[in-house]
This record gives structure tokens, sequence and C-alpha cells, in this order.
């Protein structure tokens, strides 16, 4: 009997209808396609799929909770004296309540906020300079001062071998008499 019932129940599942058989196939078909839809999605790269990379966030050191923090009892401040003190702040050069050297070395000397800094220019470069006038422009096309909109100064340094009108901000006296005794012209230019 025993027999019987075994060969009836596989002859059951053998007589399954074809339509019933289809909608099995297409389940598991469709499940396929899931996971390979799924497995794509996780490889791509979305908002979804961004993480901070490991070890990028640390977690926060809890300081003064007692021996079971991690961080004994002195919460990583070594032990006792200045250094393990909350509201301790050393300044730059600070030597340990020594009077440092920034105190002990004396002062000298100061700076002068009113000083005027020239560019210079010796006689001697100006023979170099074809055209009967020099200007501030001429002297900065030739490579005599780097920019034209700074002091220049001439200096005496030299003989000039030609008349010339030149323009400057502020001339040494022998360069002014050289100048004049050559038959040229020294003109300031008003800042």
């Amino acid at each position: 009997m025993k027999e019987k019932a075994k060969h009836i129940t596989k002859s059951a599942k053998e007589k399954k209808p074809e339509s019933v058989k289809k909608i099995i196939v297409r389940k598991k078909a469709v499940s396929k396609k899931q996971k390979k839809v799924t497995a794509l999605a996780s490889r791509l790269v979305g908002l979804h799929t961004l993480r901070a990379p490991h070890g990028a966030h640390k977690r926060r050191k809890l300081l003064g909770r007692g021996s079971s923090s991690g961080h004994g009892k002195t919460s990583t401040r070594g032990s006792k004296g200045q250094t393990s003190r909350a509201g301790r702040h050393f300044y730059l050069g600070f030597e340990g309540g020594q009077s440092p050297i920034i105190r002990r070395m004396p002062k000298r000397g100061f700076t002068n906020i009113f000083k005027k800094e020239y560019q210079l220019v010796n006689l001697k470069d100006l023979n170099r300079i074809k055209e009967a006038t020099v200007t501030l422009q001429i002297l900065e096309e030739k490579g005599l001062i780097k920019d034209k909109a700074k002091l220049v100064k001439i200096l005496g340094t030299g003989e000039i071998k030609q008349a010339f009108t030149v323009q400057a901000h502020a001339f040494s006296r022998k360069a002014m008499e050289l100048i004049n005794n050559a038959g040229g012209r020294a003109e300031i230019v008003n800042v």
C-alpha cells in the first residue's frame, strides 16, 4: 500500500498542467534578471552608494570618565604639573617661567615710516640713451629702473657726453651740476 501511495504522489507531480509549468519558469527567469540588475546597481556609483573611506571618521576621545574609559585616570595628560591643568597656555618662546630671550635682548633703533626709497640711476648709464629727453618711461623701457610709478633719483657717478633733458623725482647735487655743464637740463617730476 505504501508503494502505491508513493507511486500516486509521483504521478500527480508529473501530471501538472502546462500553464503552471510556464508560470514557474517565468518566475525563475525574472528572479535571475533581478539578481543581475541588483548586482549591477551595487557596482554603480551614485549618492546612494557613496561612503566615507574606512578610517575617515574617528570616534571622539572621551576623557575624564575613569579608568574603564581606556584613557586612564589622568586622561592622556601624563602626570601632575602645569601641562596637566586646564587653561594652560604657553606663548611662542615660553621658557618655563624663566625670563625669555625676547625680553632679555635689548632693543635698538627704530623703523622710519617716512623714509623715501628711490630707484637709483647713474649718469654713465644715461649715455646709452639716444633720445634728447629722458623720461621715466624711457628709463623703464631701457631697463634702468623697474617701475616708473616709484621714485627715481639720478646720481652723479660717471661722465655725461651729450646734452640731455632728464626728468626724475630727485637729483644729487653733482648730477645736477654735470647735466647743466653739458648743456642739458634737470627737471624734477612732482609726485
